[in-house]
């Protein structure tokens, strides 16, 4: 009787029958480090809130008291406190500003990607540039002009400093996004007649929304988290939500409670918007990213 022929196996097969379990194993370990740092990074959020449903002294306890009563006596001081005037001012200064950059960068990034002027890296650059200069370097000229043109404590300067602090951001992203635009949309557009306005409003927007929406959404967030020129140019009026949190570092001491409380409730805009469009973030981030 013949015996079976066994297939003889060489160092090539027991590679290839390594490599999947290889494969699991490194899936395995890259999860594991992705878990590690959502939990790392979510458990400040997580602990600011618990901290924010304590009294003061549990709050100031140390170490912390993790079992302390809850309450929701802190978001009652908190709304009672009218918060609604730095949060409009704040929504007012965000919005207005993104609303601007878009406009001028979406143009911007036409000339530079669709249709490229002559050196138009270098005008990159120069966009660039801008921002090596640290804001706190201009405060004076910026505070001294405020004075002299009776803007002082008024929203729409806020609103100017904003757009010109994110523009090169955008232009930078939007020339990325429009670049990514069908050269074959913009033949068809062209043998229509349809004009540069045109072209923008009805072509371009609809293809690179995705883009447009994570440009927006950042210059939101960097507008709606500045603190700095909204904390030395303005007062009683025009102040932000950044410069009202700052109102529970007092002489007195700092209100731990309290202050973590309005940073909950200050950063739920934010969060909102986030969620609200994290497809459109998803979609802009990823653009051009898989050729």
């Amino acid at each position: 009787m013949n015996e079976a022929v066994r297939p003889r196996t060489t160092p090539r097969t027991q590679a290839v029958r390594r490599a999947p379990v290889r494969r699991r194993t490194t899936s395995a370990l890259l999860g594991a480090a992705a878990w590690a740092a959502g939990i790392l990074l979510v458990l400040p959020v997580v602990w600011m809130v618990l901290t924010s449903l304590h009294s003061e002294t549990s709050a100031a306890t140390n170490p912390p008291s993790v079992t302390a009563p809850l309450t929701l006596d802190n978001y009652a001081r908190f709304f009672g406190a009218n918060p609604w005037p730095a949060l409009l001012n704040s929504l007012t200064a965000s919005i207005g500003s993104t609303v601007i950059v878009i406009a001028l960068a979406l143009p911007a990034g036409y000339a530079l990607s669709i249709k490229p002027v002559r050196k138009w890296t270098d005008v990159l650059f120069f966009f660039l540039s801008t921002k090596f200069l640290p804001i706190v370097v201009g405060l004076l000229p910026l505070y001294l002009f405020a004075a002299q043109t009776g803007l002082q404590d008024n929203i729409l300067l806020l609103v100017v400093l904003y757009a010109s602090m994110n523009l090169p951001i955008a232009v930078w992203m939007l020339q990325r996004f429009l670049s990514e635009v069908p050269a074959e949309l913009l033949e068809a557009a062209a043998l229509d007649g349809a004009g540069l306005l045109t072209v923008l409003r009805r072509v371009v927007a609809p293809v690179a929304l995705p883009g447009i929406a994570a440009t927006a959404l950042i210059c939101l967030i960097f507008s709606w988290n500045e603190l700095l020129l909204a904390r030395t140019l303005t007062a009683t009026i025009a102040g932000t939500a950044p410069v009202f949190l700052t109102s529970f570092l007092t002489s007195q001491g700092l209100f731990l409670a309290q202050m973590c409380t309005a940073s909950v409730v200050i950063s739920l805009p934010v969060l909102l918007a986030g969620f609200l469009a994290q497809d459109k973030l998803v979609q802009g981030l990823s653009l051009g990213a898989i050729k």
